[in-house]
């Protein structure tokens, strides 16, 4: 009974080794030697200059939601493409609408300058 389990035991055990061996011990041979240098934030190659809780400007998220609506929109073309054959042209019609509909948003989003970053 327990010889079905044991492979699950050791696949358990390897990986924590393997995920939690390296961190104790680069922790227990890693030197310590903290200064001011190592201890500041560091952001993009350079000092901050400005506070972390600073606002972002609202055409950051704009473009944000947008990708994320292009991109999920883009996502539904997958399990369409794979089922074409099974949905035949009822199905290839619906999406070339879908389709048409994505495209006319993204001209509309094009023409009011949403997709303009200054």
């Amino acid at each position: 009974m327990l010889d079905n389990y044991l492979p699950i035991l050791v696949f358990i055990v390897m990986g924590f080794v393997f995920g939690v061996g390296p961190l104790v011990m680069g922790f227990m041979m890693a030197p310590h030697r903290p200064d001011q240098k190592k201890n500041s934030p560091y952001e993009c190659g350079f000092e901050a200059f400005e506070d972390s809780r600073m606002k972002f400007d609202v055409r950051y998220y704009l473009v944000a939601i947008l990708f994320i609506i292009f991109d999920l929109e883009i996502a539904f073309l997958f399990p369409w493409a794979v089922v074409l054959d099974q949905i035949g042209w009822f199905g290839f019609a619906a999406m070339m609408v879908f389709l048409g509909i994505l495209v006319v948003g993204f001209i509309y989003e094009w023409k009011k300058g949403a997709l303009q970053w200054e």
